[in-house]
């Protein structure tokens, strides 16, 4: 294997270990671009204005947010370069990047309820003395009903907290963690960031790269013809992406990826449930349904492969190898696809089949604890927002641009691999912020990021995209649109 076709290696050179001041988002990025291989002159033409810390929170979460979508946004611009149209000018500002990642909008003023009332925190296992806690997430009924049953409680949405309460006093917290994993359920033990740093999960999450970009092995695709871009079309147009995610890190990349052009056609299930952040995650694309679980929806997703640039899947671990659309499969069908995948704690050790979620990766890697501690003691806290799912989302459609240029340049077909596990690693390589936890959160700060646009879903109000690029400004030119509104074929 030739060095251009080594593994592209993207992760923070920060030590862990320190608990140094905050990274600024220029070394940051400087660290993810170096690593990629990505040629240093684009690194002049990005800024990434920084009031300091916006959010109340002792994680750089500022710095994740800006050099993660910062880091997207340049690679767009670099295959626009590439397309023969030259540099431009990108800008990343802190408040806006942190607002986009708020995850926030309305439908017809209304501002949807996103958690369930079950999700969250609970304390655990005083009954035998060894007290801690645990973090159920419940927002589809499945993950909910299945977590009561498991406490004896009855299911249904008729049960409260103060039952679930109840019922973990007879649980320590990694036992009901241990039998909630094997019972395909999503919870997850608080750890300290110490505690987790010795699990196994831990130490494969830290040996693999942040953004994995590998050229399949043994492939020898040619390099995909991209269409003749037009001087003022945004740098991915042309370019076809496969959305096949639904929770909340996937569906942020695919969207990145459309701001900048690409035509993505995101495909459901017409048997799984969705969250209510699909209309807003589902701004830029179109939006059809397909069912794997049939012949005849198997065909149709192998002849959309046939014509994709990019498949984005963020199932559970092995779920949609098991209907034959392993990556090695994928390249047959496409040869020179690239092959993205999301998952919770990585594809190496023990967890690696296990669900997860940004906000129980939050607590099982120790990031809860750390606020709590940073904010003087008291309950566990999360973060100020979903950091994780953000950050991971922004650099998987980084490592999408990555792999695409590669495959320009060399042929082959490409798999890009990003976890949350991983992005919460990295969060903690960027350094703390002092007294961070006492900030207060600002009144107002999203107002000036706010558009509002018709929506299959109603008037829906949301963030704007937070990169600017000076000759091609990206945006959503497709209305957000319910699973279902498309036919899965692609629109050219």
């Amino acid at each position: 294997m030739s060095a251009d076709s080594a593994p592209v290696d993207v992760r923070s050179s920060s030590s862990l270990a320190a608990e140094v001041a905050e990274l600024p988002p220029e070394a940051a990025l400087a660290g993810l671009w170096q690593a990629a291989g990505l040629p240093e002159a684009a690194l002049a033409r990005i800024a990434l204005p920084s009031p300091g810390p916006v959010l109340p929170s002792s994680f750089a979460v500022g710095t994740a947010a800006q050099a993660s979508l910062g880091a997207a946004a340049l690679a767009a611009a670099e295959i626009r370069h590439l397309r023969g149209r030259g540099r431009q000018d990108v800008r990343v500002e802190r408040r806006h990047a942190l607002a986009e990642c708020a995850a926030w909008f309305s439908i017809d003023g209304v501002v949807p309820e996103v958690w369930d009332k079950l999700s969250g925190l609970y304390p655990c296992g005083e009954a035998q003395g060894a007290p801690g806690w645990v973090r159920i997430h419940a927002n589809f009924a499945h993950h909910r009903d299945g977590a009561l049953r498991l406490l004896g409680c009855p299911p249904g949405p008729g049960t409260e907290r103060e039952d679930v309460i109840r019922a973990l006093r007879h649980w320590r917290a990694e036992d009901f963690e241990a039998a909630a994993a094997e019972a395909g359920l999503v919870v997850a033990a608080l750890r300290s960031m110490d505690e987790w740093d010795r699990h196994p999960q831990a130490a494969a999450v830290a040996a693999r790269p942040l953004v994995s970009v590998e050229r399949l092995p043994g492939d020898a695709a040619a390099p995909i013809a991209w269409p003749a871009l037009a001087p003022a079309a945004r740098p991915l147009t042309g370019l076809r992406v496969l959305d096949l995610t639904r929770i909340l890190a996937g569906p942020v990349a695919c969207r990145t990826l459309a701001a900048q052009g690409a035509e993505v056609l995101m495909l459901n299930s017409p048997q799984l449930p969705n969250i209510e952040a699909i209309a807003e995650m589902s701004r830029g694309k179109r939006s059809a349904l397909l069912d794997l679980r049939t012949p005849a929806g198997r065909e149709a997703l192998r002849g959309l492969v046939g014509g994709a640039h990019v498949f984005v899947q963020a199932y559970r671990p092995g779920g949609l190898a098991g209907l034959g659309f392993d990556p090695l499969t994928l390249a047959r069908l496409r040869p020179g696809i690239v092959v993205a995948s999301l998952s919770a704690y990585g594809p190496d050790g023990p967890w690696a089949g296990r669900r997860g979620f940004d906000s129980l990766v939050q607590t099982a890697t120790g990031l809860n604890a750390a606020e709590a501690a940073a904010a003087g003691g008291g309950a566990p806290r999360a973060l100020p927002l979903q950091m994780l799912d953000y950050a991971a989302g922004f650099l998987l459609a980084f490592g999408v641009q990555v792999a695409l240029m590669r495959q320009q340049r060399e042929g082959g077909s490409w798999q890009v691999q990003v976890s949350l596990a991983g992005a919460g690693h990295w969060l903690r390589g960027l350094g703390r912020v002092p007294g961070g936890t006492a900030l207060p959160r600002p009144e107002g700060w999203m107002q000036p990021f706010l558009v509002s646009e018709p929506s299959g879903f109603g008037r829906l109000v949301g963030v704007r995209h937070a990169a600017e690029l000076a000759e091609t400004p990206p945006d959503w030119r497709l209305p957000a649109m319910p699973p279902g509104s498309h036919a899965p074929v692609w629109a050219g």
